[in-house]
């Protein structure tokens, strides 16, 4: 299948690998202004190894923050940076895939790749050269309807739901 043209979109974050989130978020906020963005706070404290997710401008650039070692439960972090397009551009990408875009384990990138982060849908891809790139849509019930259900794609998840569900639960 030939491939969809789009553009990136904004960007979203970029991955930073630290020895220690807090610490690392403490020195962010003392010299750079960044905050801690609690949209994305369940990432941070839900499960081991989940990115803080920081900003200096309310959330619209995000540095996300992956304490660095050999226990994190999705794929080895490397810095990479993350971009965010609206749902028609994440669909049209979706669904020209396979293509000539690999997934960071070198295979071409399949629509069955797609990692429901349940705020958020996102591609891991990477360029020829092995940089990697994150490609996001936060459209979560439009991607879910019009795409995951749509076309009967089976989502990749690195945590179970239920995370997920009781951290929403004890908000209320």
């Amino acid at each position: 299948m030939s491939e969809a043209r789009i553009r990136m979109g904004r960007l979203d974050h970029v991955h930073i690998r630290v020895p220690n989130r807090e610490a690392a978020a403490r020195w962010y906020a003392e010299h750079l202004g960044f905050e801690p963005v609690e949209r994305f706070e369940f990432w941070a404290k839900g499960f081991a190894g989940g990115p803080l997710q920081i900003s200096a401008d309310g959330g619209r650039t995000m540095l996300a923050l992956f304490e660095a070692g050999e226990g994190h439960p999705m794929i080895p972090q490397k810095t990479g940076v993350a971009f965010s397009v609206d749902a028609d551009d994440f669909m049209v990408f979706a669904r020209s895939l396979p293509g000539d875009i690999d997934n960071p384990s070198g295979q071409p990138l399949k629509i069955g790749d797609i990692v429901d982060f349940d705020l958020c849908w996102a591609y891991d891809l990477a360029d020829p050269w092995g940089n990697q790139y994150e490609l996001n849509c936060y459209d979560y019930e439009r991607i879910k309807t019009e795409l995951i259900d749509a076309d009967g794609v089976k989502p990749v998840r690195y945590w179970p739901r239920e995370l997920y569900a009781s951290h929403t639960r004890a908000r209320r």
